[in-house]
């Protein structure tokens, strides 16, 4: 199993950043995907941004243009930087690992976007 611990959350106004931090107990290198999702009170948990071994990024619609995902893969660390936040970003934000069988998750970090 693979541990995650996310971190970088926290209390921003309208058109603030933040920039989430995920490290990883393994060599990132050979997890396949790794993932930033959300959930917000009474919500399904969405997936915000997902980054592959290879660099490959996929985005929410809701945050294109706002949030980018990457990886320092010499310090099995993954990062959300997220600008120009809006209070309907507000949500705690979990990371995710995925290669075969692995399917490992963060313990989340919360964000709040004041308006």
């Amino acid at each position: 199993q693979v541990q995650l611990v996310e971190s970088g959350g926290g209390l921003v106004q309208t058109g603030g950043s933040l920039r989430l931090s995920c490290a990883v107990s393994a060599n990132i290198f050979t997890i396949n995907v790794m993932g930033w999702y959300r959930q917000a009170p009474g919500k399904q948990r969405d997936l915000v941004a997902a980054i592959t071994r290879f660099g490959i990024t996929n985005y929410a619609d809701s945050v294109k243009g706002r949030f980018t995902i990457s990886r320092d893969n010499a310090k099995n660390t993954v990062f959300l930087q997220m600008i120009n936040l809006k209070p309907e970003d507000t949500a705690v934000y979990y990371c995710n690992a995925r290669a075969g069988p692995l399917d490992s998750w963060g313990q989340g970090t919360q964000v709040t976007v004041s308006s």
